[in-house]
Formats: C-alpha cells, sequence, structure tokens
C-alpha cells in the first residue's frame, strides 16, 4: 500500500492529480473517475494538472514544461504524491521522481493500492498480493533493494549475483508460491461447482462497473450482508448465497468484484479464479447506474472485461439501478422483453425496493427455460429422441 506515516498523515496523504488529454474523447469523465479512485484510496487532491498532447514524452511522459508546472504544484501545495491517470513506463516513473523529488504513480498503481486495502479474504489477500509482484517485476530497477532486507539479506544472495537479480528470484519465488496457493482455492471451488451442476442447480452472477448497486442488490435478494458504501471497489471478495425462487427452488447467486475502464491486466489474471464463477453462470445480471452520463461506455467495458475472462456468450439482463435518484415517474419500475419473449433489461432501484419483484419473475422464467434445455440435454431424452427416429426411419 501507499506509505503513510502515522507522524505526517495529513501530508502524506495529499495528491496532485495529472491527466493529459490525447484526444480519446472521454477526458472529462477519465478525469473525474481519477479523482474518486484517489477518494476511494483516502487520499486529498490539493491540484489537478491539465493540458494536451499529441503524444507522451518519452523521457517523462508529460514533457519538460508540463514536469515544472508539476513541481510548482508540489512546492505550493506541500503534496507529496503525484498520480497520473495513465500507465507510466518503468523509466518515465524513475525520471519523474527524480525530476520531482516526489514519488510518482500511475493509475495501475493507485487500483493496486485500493484492491490491496479492500481484500478481507485469505485468497483475496493473496490474489491482490499477487497483481502487486506481477506489476512490480516489470519495474524492478537498480535499488529494489526492500526485497533483501525484508528476508534478512545475509545468505541469501546467490554466487556472483547482482542485486537486481536477486530481487527478481526471491520475487519469482513468491509469485510461485501465491500461485500454488490460489490454485488449491480454485481447486475447492471447482469442487463445489461440479456438486452444483450434479444437483442441477441454476448458477447467476451479479456483474457491472464498479459503484453501480451490485452489492446492495446482492444483499436485498439474498438477506446478506455485504459491505456497502458509495466508493469505487467497496467490495472485492466473490460472496455466493443460495436464493429460494417459489415454485422452482434454490439458486446460486454470487456478488463479483466491479470492473473499471482499463482495469489492469495483472488484476485481471489475478482475480481469474475468482471471476471463473461469472464464467460457469448460467445467468448474468448487468447491474448499470441508470443516472450515470458515462452509463453506456460503462456497459462497454464490463462487455469488455466479460468477452477477455470468456463470458461473452453468457446470457445477461440488464439492470438499469438507482432509478430512484433520477427524474422519473414513481412508476419508473419495467421490463422490456426481446424477440423470443426473453426479459432483456429491468429498471429498479436496489436502494429501496422497487423493481425486485421483476427480478425474481426473470429469473423465475430464466429457470424454466434452463430446465427445458437440461431436460433436453441429458441422456435420457436423448436416448428417446434416438429410438424415436430409428421407429420412424
Amino acid at each position: 500500500m501507499l506509505d503513510r506515516p502515522a507522524d505526517d498523515a495529513s501530508h502524506a496523504s495529499t495528491a496532485v492529480l495529472v491527466g493529459l488529454d490525447f484526444g480519446d474523447g472521454d477526458y472529462a469523465e477519465n478525469l473525474e473517475e481519477l479523482r474518486q479512485l484517489a477518494a476511494s484510496d483516502a487520499l486529498a487532491v490539493s491540484t489537478v494538472i491539465t493540458g494536451k498532447r499529441s503524444r507522451p514524452d518519452p523521457a517523462t511522459f508529460a514533457g519538460s514544461g508540463k514536469v515544472n508546472e508539476i513541481m510548482l504544484a508540489l512546492e505550493q501545495t506541500g503534496a507529496s504524491l503525484v498520480i497520473f491517470n495513465h500507465d507510466l513506463s518503468p523509466a518515465q516513473q524513475r525520471n519523474l521522481e527524480q525530476r520531482l523529488g516526489q514519488r510518482v504513480i500511475d493509475r495501475t498503481s493507485l487500483i493496486l493500492d485500493i484492491f490491496a486495502q479492500r481484500a478481507k479474504s485469505h485468497e483475496g489477500k493473496l490474489q491482490v498480493e499477487l497483481a502487486q509482484l506481477e506489476h512490480l517485476a516489470t519495474r524492478l530497477v537498480r535499488g529494489w533493494t526492500h526485497l533483501e532486507r525484508q528476508k534478512g539479506g545475509i545468505g541469501l544472495r546467490g554466487p556472483g549475483e547482482t542485486q537486481l537479480e536477486t530481487d527478481r528470484r526471491l520475487l519469482g519465488k513468491r509469485v510461485k508460491l501465491l500461485k500454488e496457493k490460489l490454485a488449491k482455492f480454485q481447486s475447492q471451488r471447482d469442487v463445489q461447482r461440479r456438486s452444483r451442476q450434479r444437483a442441477e442447480v441454476m448458477s447467476v452472477s451479479i456483474v457491472g462497473y464498479t459503484n453501480a448497486g451490485k452489492s446492495t442488490l446482492f444483499n436485498r435478494l439474498t438477506r446478506a450482508h455485504a459491505y456497502v458504501a458509495d466508493q469505487l471497489f467497496a467490495t472485492l471478495d466473490a460472496t455466493t448465497r443460495k436464493l429460494f425462487i417459489p415454485e422452482h427452488g434454490p439458486i446460486v447467486i454470487s456478488d463479483t468484484v466491479g470492473f473499471i475502464r482499463d482495469l489492469p491486466h495483472t488484476l485481471v489474471a489475478a482475480f481469474r479464479a475468482t471471476l471463473e464463477e461469472t464464467v460457469q453462470a448460467d445467468l448474468l445480471l448487468h447491474v448499470v447506474d441508470a443516472g450515470s452520463p458515462n452509463r453506456h461506455a460503462q456497459i462497454d467495458e464490463v462487455n469488455k472485461v466479460l468477452k477477455e475472462i470468456g463470458a461473452d456468450s453468457i446470457p445477461q439482463i440488464l439492470l438499469l439501478n438507482k432509478i430512484d435518484l433520477i427524474d422519473l415517474s414513481p412508476a419508473a419500475a419495467g421490463y422490456g422483453r426481446d424477440e423470443y419473449g426473453r426479459i432483456t433489461q429491468i429498471r429498479l432501484s436496489a436502494k429501496t425496493g422497487e423493481g425486485l419483484e421483476l427480478i425474481k419473475l426473470s429469473l423465475s422464467e430464466a429457470m424454466e427455460e434452463c430446465a427445458l434445455q437440461r431436460r433436453a440435454s441429458s441422456p435420457e431424452i436423448g436416448n428417446l429422441v434416438g429410438r424415436y427416429a430409428t421407429l420412424n426411419s
């Protein structure tokens, strides 16, 4: 996590944000999201440095003039941290820290720090540490001696090894150990998943952009007590509960980690085991903040990550949440069906419970369809179909 000395907490928790416009389109939204990320990491923003460039500067990303502007902002505000709303190369990060005399991190490092603070379960902490170490592995340069100091130093260095080689070797061993531990968790989940499949229990995963209201909806549906807060990445650890649907029986419903634009690949890789609950689901409830001006872009980002983990072919129901916060009529809750009669979109408020019955209706219909598909694909039905075809040939 980011260093915040107890004797100088206010100074250490003040940051200068830097966001440059390269003409990509969603500049204002990206900058606002960076503010939210900083707030989620308990950082006070002293200044936001903006500017336009056609391409990043190879040495410092921002160019000499903008670096001088950042330096002046640091001197005037007393901030001790600079956060770029972009991915910096190891050389750019090192050059900036040498020029500015303060710590410099990029968007990926900020998200990793938030994840490190929010992970509560043992598996979640292992996943975050793995992501941090794999991110660090790309940035090992001379001077990264903390790994040796943590381990005691003397006696660990191999013959003829430089400090950099030693650090890489120690880091590689720790990454291997973390992957082995996470593989055991994955095996346990595989056993549980096969047990549910044998019992023909339908599996549903709640997905969506971070802070869209997934955990609030999960709590409403299952009467669980998952942590809820109005901040990005309020909860990371996947939670699974059973939900009973009248006349149909139980389903298994899972609350998953929220997505965000430019989600670090190291995080997607580290959380792949947890996200397999999403990949193996029979149905996805895609929660969207209906009041967000960026909701369409957020839907696209979620679908992009779903495609990356191989879950893009799973049926979805789009849940337009937080209708209590936007200017709609009292009877705003409702739903839409596709040309096959399936419910594909529901307007609701997870906070007030408005529209909740529509979700249960959609789950009931999905369970009926899932049961029909399983019966049609069962060996007994297949044999009957085969015998019928033989008799009529």
